[in-house]
């Protein structure tokens, strides 16, 4: 009962974000904003495409329309709250708002994470056994892939935001952070946190080393089959189909790597500045790779370029 009195006392926190840097926030809020913008409408016509051409009702097209909707749940969770915290003066954020956003931006970021996996499994099959595809990727197949991999990540996020929930916090609740990102809400809580991080390794284990190695593996049968292919035209046809997605993966991953994988600075003087890095590196991360997305898939693709161009000259025909 004490715990939850100690909770429930904590009416909200507030966000620091860039509040040390208020001549940033204003170009941030425009950059951030036209970003968003961006996200909204890439991955909105990949969607529409996807529904409306009948070429791409496809397993991978079928992924695509999860990962654009994915993307676009994912930086609505936050980049709104981001920008909301741009302009006010007073950054703060109600308790149940908190882990909301919390619970929506973990939801997303493990989905992610086991649809690409489920996508390199598609290129496999695609590439490895193309004469069992059509048994292998059927409807049957990769809707309940699809479904499993959102479902996988909602249970992940329910278990570490209902943890992190039953904390109490009390005394600091400034959020050093543009929004409530976990690991920068643990740091407030006045009690022990040790199952809360034991839980995440094991997610992160779960939901980034397998995926991960599953993704690797899957093109290291892919590249080999492919080598295989005699002729150079051949080779180049059977790499185009999954070069999209091993660009999405390898941005996906990499932005990861860098983020968390850089050494700390032991610097005292140079903390504030890697403070502002880290921060911005991780706003970035939350909106570039979602606008990449769209882009690298119009671009690397045919079937959507081609889908696009025909949606275009249908409205401009109907008006």
């Amino acid at each position: 009962m004490a715990q939850f009195n100690e909770t429930s006392s904590v009416l909200g926190f507030i966000l620091l974000g860039l509040s040390a840097h208020p001549k940033l926030e204003k170009t941030f809020f425009v950059l951030i904003l036209s970003m968003y913008l961006v996200i909204l409408l890439g991955n909105g016509v990949l969607i529409l495409v996807t529904i409306l051409d009948s070429h791409l009702h496809t397993p991978m097209y079928f992924f695509l329309g999860n990962l654009s909707f994915l993307d676009i749940c994912y930086t609505t969770s936050s980049v709104p709250l981001i920008l909301d915290s741009f302009l006010t003066p007073r950054k703060t954020i109600s308790f149940t708002a908190c882990f909301g956003q919390m619970f929506l931006s973990f939801a997303m970021g493990a989905t992610e994470c086991v649809l690409l996996s489920m996508m390199a499994f598609d290129r496999y099959v695609a590439i490895c056994n193309p004469l069992r595809y059509p048994v292998v990727m059927s409807k049957a197949a990769y809707v309940p892939m699809a479904a499993g991999s959102w479902a996988a990540g909602i249970i992940n996020s329910v278990v570490q935001t209902s943890q992190a929930i039953r904390l109490p916090f009390c005394g600091d609740t400034v959020i050093n952070h543009f929004s409530c990102e976990i690991l920068a809400v643990l740091k407030l809580a006045c009690a022990d946190i040790s199952i809360n991080v034991i839980s995440m390794v094991v997610a992160n284990m779960i939901f980034l080393g397998i995926p991960v190695l599953f993704i690797f593996v899957s093109y290291v049968f892919i590249l080999t089959t492919i080598l295989r292919i005699p002729s150079a035209e051949g080779r180049k046809k059977a790499f185009s189909t999954c070069s999209a997605h091993l660009t999405v993966v390898v941005v996906f991953y990499g932005t990861i790597l860098f983020m968390y994988g850089k050494p700390k600075s032991k610097d005292p003087l140079g903390a504030d500045k890697q403070d502002l890095a880290d921060k911005l590196i991780s706003l970035f991360y939350g909106v570039v790779t979602p606008m990449l997305n769209p882009i690298i898939y119009s671009l690397r693709n045919k079937d959507v370029k081609a889908a696009v161009r025909k949606l275009v000259v249908q409205k401009y025909l109907t008006e």
